[in-house]
């Protein structure tokens, strides 16, 4: 039979509330440990960017020989100038 507050009586709710209560524990035990061992909290680091890529369009030897090929389509292998 149900109980006087419905079939649902906060069982959910009461075990959410003792997870939370757990891992604030937890985190409270391991922050004890931490400063009786002597050991710093570990500063948060900001990501690294990667490096930029360096493309065709940065590189002036390849931009020189576009400009040579779009001079002189017939023949690709003309001197600049």
């Amino acid at each position: 039979m149900a109980s006087p507050d419905g079939p649902y009586s906060g069982g959910v709710l009461r075990f959410l509330l003792i997870v939370v209560l757990f891992a604030v524990a937890t985190y409270v035990v391991v922050r004890l440990l931490q400063q009786r061992r002597g050991l710093p909290p570990q500063p948060r680091r900001r990501p690294v960017q990667p490096p930029r890529p360096f493309g065709p369009e940065d590189d002036p030897d390849f931009l020189r020989d576009l400009d040579r090929k779009r001079r002189h389509p017939e023949d690709p292998d003309a001197p600049a100038g």
